[in-house]
């Protein structure tokens, strides 16, 4: 597509030759760049979340996390370049949501399922009974309760599709964000590697906790809970007394308690929204 416009651009520049022409093509020219350049943005996020999909595939979790958090920051980048800039677009919507679905919904479900594998089994696997007539025979278990894990995914899909069409949501939230949930599921397996406390395994890999997590994260995401947005429009404290003393608490518990904090801001993010609910903010 990049090479089509090139094109065009090259070719219009050849038929025209007084200066005013020349200096408006390239005006076009610029125009179009930088109203891509968030749709560019928007596709790094995109490959994040596919190679964190890669990885949490191969049970790799850690990795997978660190692509996720990647593509989130890509997602926050995006929306921020396409104000800066007044680059906003139909496209770009649709574009954000579809890539959203890959980085903060298909991943936190293979992470889910990964994480109740551990505990019930792989749900099925595959036996090759004869190699002559390559006959493969799948094998269901009990741990079939593993796919429960994937309910993350279509609960996101359904909270994206709706996102783009609730008119309620343009300048702030009702339930949880994806890429908001998606933090609270990766969070698990970073913990579970890096602040192995004996409480807290048992707790994570408890049967009952994660079956009990990937239902309420299913309703979080589609509640009709209204959320403050992290969207600053004015830096003043005023406006945004709300959002500065969150940040401010989410550095402190991050400080202090690493990635155990981030189920922690989850919870605080939504109890300020809620206590909050009726402050006005600068949007």
């Amino acid at each position: 597509m990049l090479l089509f416009y090139e094109d065009m651009y090259s070719y219009f520049k050849s038929i025209l030759t007084d200066q005013n022409s020349l200096l408006f093509l390239h005006k076009i020219k610029c125009m179009w760049i930088k109203k891509q350049i968030p749709n560019i943005i928007t596709l790094l996020n995109l490959f994040c979340g596919c190679i964190a999909a890669i990885f949490a595939v191969q049970g790799n979790l850690e990795l997978a996390a660190l692509f996720v958090m990647l593509g989130i920051g890509f997602d926050f980048f995006d929306g921020l370049a396409a104000r800066v800039l007044n680059a906003q677009s139909e496209l770009g919507l649709h574009l954000d949501s579809l890539a959203d679905m890959v980085t903060s919904g298909l991943v936190p479900g293979i992470v889910m399922f990964q994480l109740l594998s551990q505990v019930f089994g792989k749900p099925f696997y595959v036996v090759l009974e004869s190699w002559g007539n390559d006959q493969i025979i799948a094998n269901f278990d009990a741990s079939y309760i593993s796919l429960l894990g994937l309910l993350i995914t279509l609960a996101s899909a359904y909270r994206l599709a709706k996102f783009n069409v609730d008119t309620r949501q343009t300048t702030s939230f009702i339930g949880l964000p994806t890429p908001a949930n998606t933090l609270l599921i990766i969070s698990l397996p970073l913990i579970l590697k890096f602040q192995q406390e004996t409480w807290i395994v048992e707790i994570i890999l408890n049967k009952w906790f994660l079956i009990g997590l990937t239902l309420v994260s299913c309703f979080l995401l589609n509640a009709e809970i209204p959320l403050f947005s992290l969207k600053f429009k004015t830096w003043g404290f005023a406006e945004n007394k709300v959002r500065y003393i969150f940040l401010l608490l989410t550095i402190a518990l991050i400080v202090l308690l690493k990635f155990i904090a981030i189920p922690l801001v989850i919870l605080l993010y939504i109890l300020m929204s809620l206590i909050f609910r009726g402050e006005k903010m600068s949007i």
